[in-house]
């Protein structure tokens, strides 16, 4: 592959001579959304890295290929490449697609190619050229974390300096100043003692290339924080979560604090979230803007008509975990009610009212939480919507009041989100042929991704006692 002068390739040489790059590091996602990676001394990493790859052990990957299958390769994208903040050793850091070694072909089963066929379909479908994705994924910062299960036993602990439950502690002293439960959006230090460190996440994330709009305390106790990105086209706004969740979880750690994304991690106060903002754009124009509903173009109602049609099957992949369940429980703070809103929170999709100008009318689906796959879950998203837009379903109307104030009556014609991922699972199955579009995902990829979750999580979980069980059922 020739370098070209201004290429992205030609940058990556400049960057590893002007930052003295030691070391080259190549990331790629596995099925369930964990980066990976491998790393090789800078001398051995030349412009045919772009070209050939380098080849790793595929059946050592969740979900992916059997043992007498695994030779796989890792192609970097060059246009991902930064300078690694967290290393001692300069080193530059690329995510990479992954290929069959055998047929040169794209794996199917690497998320990132998946979100790359999306945006290829859009653009084929003629409808947009862009998909604009804006994710504000919740976290807590805890100061300790410990647990484990086996045969006789399973406990988990976790700890904060900020949590409630320590207001009577011995701290030597203690300085109080816990925010109480469902109270941490947003008061100001010393309530708020996470400022310098979301802070320092944040001058890091900007140093990364990534756009941070605002950063700030979230409703619960013990540390849960909120940093948001400003939207990007989907495959990049993936790439930049990913690169945000390593950057939030490495800056914690030289803090001797643990970051998690796991949505519910506390009893009896609110899970973590993931609100994901989306717009289509054709030739540099917005196209959910509008005379209808809140301003929203035709087009953008109908967009609102497949992710509300299509959400119990969506949840299998924007809430894939069985703890996800935990925090979509009706009645409480996260949005089950498949019903869209101006204004009104409580609804699965919202479309915000900051700001009327054309360029910032979008939706807001409000469903998902950060322990999802990005480069599975926005492709989903984007394909629920396109398939709204191509047959015209109506969201039918909205619903501008308290949705946990309605009577039963009223509440009975609102349909909800699956109440476990096994009832998730389920949807997908009899509702994935609007995934299936323009390849995107393929029947292999459902099946592998059913069968991940089945297996490994939910039959997993259903086997084991739970401690609470012990205190409901031990005097039986």
């Amino acid at each position: 592959m020739a370098k070209k002068p201004g290429s992205a390739t030609s940058k990556v040489f400049s960057m590893i001579r002007d930052h003295g790059i030691k070391m080259v590091d190549f990331k790629f996602v596995d099925f369930p959304g964990q980066w990976q990676h491998l790393t090789i001394p800078v001398t051995e990493f030349s412009e045919g890295t772009f070209e050939h790859g380098l080849g790793f052990d595929g059946s050592s990957m969740r979900g992916w290929k059997q043992i007498h299958e695994s030779d796989m390769l890792i192609v970097p994208d060059a246009e991902t490449a930064i300078v690694d903040p967290f290393c001692a050793i300069p080193t530059m850091s690329l995510i990479c697609n992954v290929f069959d070694p055998l047929t040169k072909q794209k794996y199917d089963r690497d998320p990132r190619n998946i979100a790359l066929k999306a945006e290829a379909y859009l653009k084929q479908t003629g409808l947009a050229d862009t998909a604009y994705f804006g994710p504000e994924a919740e976290f807590f910062i805890f100061d300790d974390i410990r647990y484990d299960t086996n045969e006789n036993s399973s406990y988990y602990f976790l700890d904060s300096s900020e949590g409630k439950w320590n207001s009577g502690r011995d701290e030597n002293p203690n300085l109080g100043y816990k925010p109480r439960f469902k109270e941490g959006y947003f008061p100001v230090p010393p309530t708020d003692s996470l400022m310098d460190l979301r802070n320092e996440m944040t001058i890091n994330l900007l140093a990364a290339g990534l756009h941070v709009e605002a950063q700030h305390h979230e409703v619960a106790t013990a540390g849960q924080s909120e940093i948001d990105l400003r939207y990007a086209p989907l495959v990049s706004a993936a790439d930049g979560l990913l690169l945000f969740k390593y950057i939030v979880k490495n800056t914690a750690r030289i803090h001797n604090k643990t970051v998690t994304y796991m949505p519910k991690p506390l009893f009896g106060d609110n899970g973590s979230g993931m609100h994901v903002h989306q717009s289509l754009w054709k030739n540099g124009k917005p196209l959910f803007f509008g005379n209808a509903y809140a301003n929203l173009s035709e087009m953008a109602l109908y967009y609102i008509g497949g992710l509300l049609k299509h959400a119990p099957a969506l949840c299998a992949i924007t809430n894939p975990t069985t703890n996800s369940y935990k925090r979509l429980v009706p009645g409480f703070e996260a949005p089950v009610n498949l019903a869209y809103s101006q204004r009104n929170r409580s609804a699965a999709v919202r479309i915000p009212a900051y700001s009327q100008s054309p360029k910032a009318k979008r939706v807001e689906y409000r469903t998902p939480d950060p322990s999802c796959n990005p480069y599975l879950a926005f492709p989903a998203l984007l394909m629920a919507g396109l398939d709204g837009i191509m047959n015209k379903i109506d969201p039918g109307e909205p619903l501008d009041k308290d949705i946990y104030d309605l009577s039963p009556e009223e509440l009975k014609d609102v349909p909800s989100a699956p109440g476990s991922l096994e009832d998730a699972l389920k949807a997908l199955e009899e509702d994935h042929d609007f995934l299936l579009k323009g390849n995107v995902f393929t029947e292999d990829v459902i099946d592998a991704w059913i069968d991940y979750k089945m297996t490994r999580e939910v039959k997993a979980m259903a086997l084991r006692p739970h401690p609470y069980e012990f205190h409901l059922y031990y005097d039986v």
